[in-house]
């Protein structure tokens, strides 16, 4: 007997493969919508939020992400400095070192690298501890005490995550306008030379969105964190499963959607 008769063909496996994929944006659309009719809610009646579980969530997301926030920024704002700075240094033009710094983690990196850090650590925090509680049936005993879910569990989250992301974001700013001030001083350039020099040609447009992205990215990685671990099914991998899943589609959320911004601030003249 052929082992391979019971191995399915290339036709089934892309069926099966769009039929997933199809599923996914259905529930994605679906989820999008509930999240978007709780916030409302929220708005709304902000009584009815549970802020003890904000509060947790926002210290889980914000303060104990600073470390790794402020290393990160620090390390990204010394390398690209010290690299512009040796490739310009042939042209003398090692000036204008802060002039790109300033402009580039205020405007790209800061927000795009802050948010791929989030969805590495809290948007995989996120779909783990969502993902253990559908495989330990307490998300099922929500639905049967006539508890919403996302209202109970989601929300919290993705409203820490949005008060938080900006702060994240000016803070990683920070520690890279400090890691290119040592490179500056390092080639003699003084302290009031640099910071002039950093906020010359930025623009308060610039510096909002970056923020706009930050908030955006914040709402991508979260939502798609907390979708992962409500998907989440039974067995030993399980939960790994769903943690991977909403890294990976949070980074490519993340690209996806920079992409749309740069398109749009283009046409927006920003």
């Amino acid at each position: 007997m052929d082992g391979r008769e019971g191995a399915p063909s290339f036709a089934e496996m892309v069926g099966r493969k769009t039929e997933a994929a199809y599923n996914d944006l259905v529930d994605s659309v679906a989820f999008a919508g509930e999240i978007v009719a709780n916030l409302a809610q929220s708005v709304r009646h902000p009584g009815r939020l549970r802020w003890k579980d904000i509060l947790l969530a926002c210290v889980r997301v914000g303060v104990d992400s600073l470390p790794i926030i402020f290393l990160i920024g620090f390390l990204m704002g010394l390398i690209l400095s010290f690299q512009s700075a040796v490739t310009l240094q042939r042209f003398g033009g090692e000036i204008f070192v802060p002039n790109m710094l300033g402009l580039v983690m205020f405007r790209e990196m800061g927000p795009l690298v802050t948010c791929i850090l989030l969805a590495a650590r809290s948007g995989s925090a996120f779909a783990a501890e969502i993902g253990t509680m559908k495989v330990n049936e307490e998300v099922d005993a929500l639905n049967t005490m006539g508890l919403s879910p996302t209202r109970f569990l989601v929300t919290p989250k993705i409203l820490a995550s949005i008060l938080m992301a900006p702060l994240m974001t000016m803070f990683f700013n920070f520690a890279a306008l400090v890691g290119g001030l040592i490179v500056m001083i390092s080639l003699g350039y003084p302290l009031v030379t640099y910071t002039s020099r950093v906020f010359q040609n930025l623009q308060y447009t610039d510096f909002y969105g970056g923020l706009i992205k930050a908030l955006v990215f914040s709402i991508l990685v979260a939502g798609i964190g907390c979708l992962r671990g409500l998907q989440t099914r039974s067995g030993a991998s399980a939960v790994g499963d769903s943690t991977t899943s909403a890294v990976v589609s949070g980074i490519i959320l993340i690209a996806f959607a920079d992409g749309i911004f740069a398109v749009a601030y283009y046409y927006l003249g920003i």
